[in-house]
């Protein structure tokens, strides 16, 4: 299913792309400098800064493991309009980009407000944990420096 999902993506980002750059005569080579910066200089809508505003979206694996949801629920509600999603890749492996706030507000609707922020709890803790971890890692390599450094001065 979201083989599916994930083919007809690309097709509508090739079709888009084919339809902002016109290639010149010929249909080969780069688009011309004119046509470059009209591309460049068209201000962003506030639907677009969203999706570039650092952690105001997530991952389709993200939401699955922040929020319960399963990989067809979030298809399911891409389909019914109720998710927008952006396909991404990273080293050629394809996944889904979402908006944080629709699927927050998609799990508000399917389980409840409270289900919503104890999700949330949960992966500031796991946060935090991991956090302290490193952190407690990092103590112990500088006090074994430490040491070091101290008993090569008291040579």
């Amino acid at each position: 299913m979201l083989d599916e999902v994930i083919r007809v993506a690309w097709q509508d980002a090739e079709e888009l792309k084919k339809a902002a750059v016109k290639r010149p005569p010929g249909g080969r080579g780069l688009p011309s400098r004119e046509q470059r910066s009209s591309l460049e200089e068209k201000p962003m809508g506030d639907l677009d800064s969203e999706w570039l505003r650092k952690g105001a979206t997530l991952s389709d694996k993200t939401a699955r493991t922040e929020f319960g949801l399963t990989q067809d629920g979030i298809v399911q509600a891409i389909r019914a309009g109720k998710l927008q999603y952006r396909l991404n890749s990273i080293h050629g492996n394809p996944f889904l980009r979402l908006l944080r706030r629709e699927v927050e507000a998609l799990v508000k609707k399917q389980h409840g407000d409270h289900y919503l922020k104890a999700q949330q709890v949960k992966t500031e803790l796991a946060r935090i944990n991991k956090e302290l971890k490193q952190l407690k890692t990092r103590i112990a390599a500088l006090e074994e420096r430490k040491s070091k450094l101290m008993a090569d001065l008291g040579r």
